[in-house]
């Protein structure tokens, strides 16, 4: 079964997307996710959370990655095996790059 890269495109500034919160809000924390490094990768098997990963991004990501393990190509990508996916904070987002690797 292949396994798939996951690289770490981009992570977000909270400052830069929430606008609008109060700057007193207990949400403020990092400005940034902690848990990845932009450029960062990790290579995953098909159940397995790679080293080092967030579980929670990995929650989010576990329905891509058994896809492209499983052949899956998605319409909206220009490259076939490759997918970009989102962390669910929404306060600190983290957007992926998977790509499927033979």
């Amino acid at each position: 079964m292949p396994q798939v890269r996951i690289t770490v495109v981009k992570r977000l500034d909270r400052d830069e997307i929430l606008a609008d919160v109060d700057p007193g809000c207990s949400c403020r924390g990092e400005a940034r996710c902690t848990a990845f490094e932009d450029g960062q990768t990790f290579l995953a098997e098909y159940t397995r959370m790679p080293e080092g990963f967030c579980p929670g991004a990995w929650a989010d990501l576990f329905r891509y990655v058994v896809g492209l393990q499983a052949g899956a190509d998605y319409p909206w990508m220009n490259q076939p095996g490759t997918v970009l996916a989102c962390c669910n904070d929404g306060f600190r987002p983290v957007i992926f790059r998977l790509e499927r690797v033979p």
